[in-house]
């Protein structure tokens, strides 16, 4: 998988957050066209100007927080690629699920729990069934999952 397929993946779940899946998928289009094709040169060097160029475009989730967020991660997915000499290399890293999701969240902005799950699995990175997961997981943070 190219940059622009991992950052689109993690975008996902960023837009997804709080929102209808039917809304996103709705409005997937507009957002990835909003965002060069989430390629993450080009979407790292957004600026002010194209943050409020993205909050008054109709075809997107106008959410200031998650705007921003696709853009810092799409900086961390540049900065964690070129470390690890491929972002595949830096997922495969950690020793076990628990921790590559502990570190995605400190990674990536407005990515959680379930996103990080969601990412892993949409890239094709080896994860348990969604229940399985979710059964597995401390109450404490199974609350804040479902």
């Amino acid at each position: 998988m190219d940059l622009a397929g991992y950052l689109e993946a993690l975008s996902r779940p960023v837009f997804q957050a709080g929102i209808s899946r039917r809304v996103i998928e709705t409005k997937w289009e507009g957002i990835r066209g909003a965002f060069a094709g989430f390629e993450p040169t080009v979407v790292a060097g957004f600026g002010p100007g194209d943050v409020e160029r993205l909050l008054g475009n109709r075809e997107i989730v106008r959410s200031r927080p998650k705007v921003e967020a696709v853009i810092d991660n799409a900086q961390a997915i540049l900065e964690l690629d070129a470390e690890h000499g491929g972002f595949a290399s830096y997922l495969r890293s950690h020793v076990t699920l628990e921790d590559t999701i502990v570190d995605l969240k400190l990674q990536f902005r407005f990515v959680g729990d379930s996103g990080a799950y969601r990412f892993l699995h949409l890239v094709g990175e080896p994860v348990p069934p969604h229940e399985e997961w979710l059964a597995a997981l401390p109450a404490s943070r199974r609350r804040r999952v479902t």
